[in-house]
């Protein structure tokens, strides 16, 4: 933090969970790494939330440091077991508590709330290590014989419970060996990875290209979702992700170039082509499945030079959410270029992150009074600029001549600086507040900018129903023709059925908005009920068809994914022209 804390200072934990405990599966990332409010953070949360010194001196039930015990014995046949053993060798081959807990559940608020209460709707009966992409083949063909349930666990930083393994059976879990570089082709800068390769690994192996490949130059993936330390390239294909920097980078979809499938029909390779009309695309057919058709096993993706010298940041600060928006669809439409980081705060979370990224602490905070950017009005824009020199000067010299065109105020690239320093850490706050009751979740949708202003505003009201809430909503992708918005919620909370209510408050209001249900955390099994009401019927109707293409008897992510396998009464039809 910042400053230490002048008065009272919650009993945060800063201590590591040990290494078979709930809590080492339920946190987020580095076992060692913790991060909590500032004081001033600390004290605003304590007023909206009207709680006390006294609340924060223990902790709100379990913080689960308590050790894995699950007596829920695996039921999978031996037969199976010992066949498995003989495809991956018995190190490989696992039934014990940990690893299958380990695997169960991602990282939605549910999930937490689920793992500190000791609650196990799901478990996997085994847990497999692949190493090699026939091997994954190998189990794919043999759980197909014996009509076994096969889940795949990449980096488990799923939000939408993509990878609970809600019918049992078998869970790879891809950490451990799946997670190697295949080739690199400087010539097509591109380079083919196992899909189990986290973000750091792959962009370290870009960044070192000259030493390792004996590359001329350094590369850059340009991929960096804010789960990026602990995510993985299978998750984001798989998922449809986008990064931070996708504004210049391009999401996922716009990255890949080939992909290689296990599927119980056999194996599906696409082509690597960067363009081609021989019908239907099959790599975006691919991408989005998130295991419902297949296991993703290999990617080959595009490469980028690695600039870091001429990057440009800035930030500044509008003195409204109208006039802020205005300004950002100028600058995505006035095709002079775009900046890889592109973030804009509307009223709620630029007063949220204004005191986050340590604005509070500086000069500049009072200026702004002063000039009449007024709290709970003003929003803050931040981001930088990549590519070529010229190229990114040029972007980042026509940013700043929109902004001050709509009275933007530059907060210099102290803000942005601030920003970088926290992108990837963020989330390690969610378990921190957790601990006393204070849950943080997120949603995210795609809009135009014609129903932006609708879509901000019908999805932020369902989200205050519940009192004492705070919500912050920033775009952080965004195209000539619209953005995403992103929703934060911080509420108190500490039950997982009360959670799973109030978060399908949020999608129906995303559903009934005409927004997409989702930017770029995917659908998963949390978001299935509502895919066909946001599709509709007819066009659903293909993904059925893909499905039992490639899946005839649904052994493959099965229980809810993509809405797929679920019975009619489960599905949420709310807009207008599906009912």
């Amino acid at each position: 933090m910042s400053k230490p804390y002048k008065d009272f200072e919650p009993k945060w934990v800063k201590e590591a969970a040990p290494a078979d405990s709930y809590r080492s599966i339920f946190r987020w990332g580095d076992p060692e790494f913790v991060k909590y409010p500032k004081e001033s953070l600390y004290k605003m949360m304590k007023e909206k939330f009207q709680m006390s010194d006294e609340d924060f001196k223990e902790y709100d039930g379990s913080i689960g440091m308590e050790k894995v015990e699950l007596n829920i014995p695996s039921k999978m046949d031996p037969q199976h077991i010992k066949a498995f053993q003989e495809m991956l060798g018995e190190e490989n081959v696992t039934t014990e508590d940990y690893p299958r807990l380990a695997v169960a559940y991602g990282k939605t608020g549910y999930d937490a709330l689920r793992l500190r209460h000791h609650q196990f709707d799901s478990l996997p009966d085994v847990v497999l290590y692949p190493k090699e992409t026939n091997e994954v083949e190998e189990i794919v063909a043999y759980a197909s014989k014996h009509k076994i349930p096969l889940y795949v666990y990449g980096g488990g930083s799923s939000v939408t419970r993509g990878v609970e393994p809600t019918l049992g059976g078998i869970s790879l879990d891809m950490r451990k060996h799946f997670n190697k570089v295949l080739s690199f082709n400087e010539t097509d800068q591109t380079i083919t990875v196992q899909a189990g390769i986290s973000g750091p690994d792959l962009e370290k192996a870009l960044n070192e290209a000259p030493e390792r490949f004996h590359a001329e130059r350094r590369y850059t993936c340009g991929h960096f979702p804010q789960s990026f330390e602990y995510s993985s390239v299978g998750g984001w294909v798989v998922t449809r992700g986008a990064g931070q920097n996708s504004t210049y980078y391009g999401c996922i979809t716009d990255i890949v170039m080939g992909q290689k499938y296990a599927t119980p029909i056999g194996t599906i390779k696409t082509s690597t082509y960067p363009r081609e009309a021989t019908g239907p695309n099959l790599n975006q057919i691919m991408m989005g499945s998130e295991g419902a058709f297949g296991v993703l096993t290999e990617v080959t993706l595009k490469v980028f030079r690695y600039q870091p010298e001429t990057r440009k940041r800035f930030s500044y600060i509008f003195k409204d959410w109208t006039i802020a928006q205005k300004a950002a669809r100028e600058m995505m439409q006035c095709e002079a270029g775009f900046a890889s980081v592109f973030r804009l705060s509307d009223p709620e979370e630029t007063n949220l992150m204004l005191r986050l990224y340590n604005v509070d602490e500086t000069v500049l905070w009072n200026l702004l009074d002063v000039r009449g950017y007024k709290d709970m009005e003003r929003c803050l824009f931040l981001g930088f600029t990549d590519g070529e020199k010229g190229f990114s000067k040029n972007v980042a010299k026509n940013i700043k001549r929109i902004a001050h065109k709509y009275g933007g105020m530059s907060l210099t690239s102290f803000v942005t600086k601030s920003w970088e320093k926290g992108r990837f850490n963020d989330p390690y706050l969610r378990d921190t507040m957790l601990d006393f009751g204070i849950m943080t979740d997120t949603l995210e949708c795609t809009v135009h900018w014609s129903n932006m202003e609708q879509v901000h505003h019908d999805v932020r009201e369902v989200c205050h129903a519940l009192p004492n809430t705070i919500v912050t909503t920033h775009m952080s992708h965004c195209y000539p023709q619209g953005a995403n918005l992103y929703f934060i919620f911080i509420t108190k909370m500490n039950d997982a059925e009360e959670f799973r209510k109030y978060h399908a408050t949020i999608l129906d209001a995303i559903q009934k908005s005409k927004a997409s249900m989702s930017h770029h955390h995917g659908i998963g099994k949390m978001f299935g009920p509502w895919l066909e009401g946001n599709l509709g019927r007819t066009e659903y109707g293909v993904f059925k068809v893909l499905k039992d293409y490639f899946d005839p008897d649904n052994i493959m992510n099965p229980g809810g994914t993509l809405g797929l396998d679920l019975k009619e009464e489960e599905k949420r039809f709310l807009r207008d022209d599906i009912q």
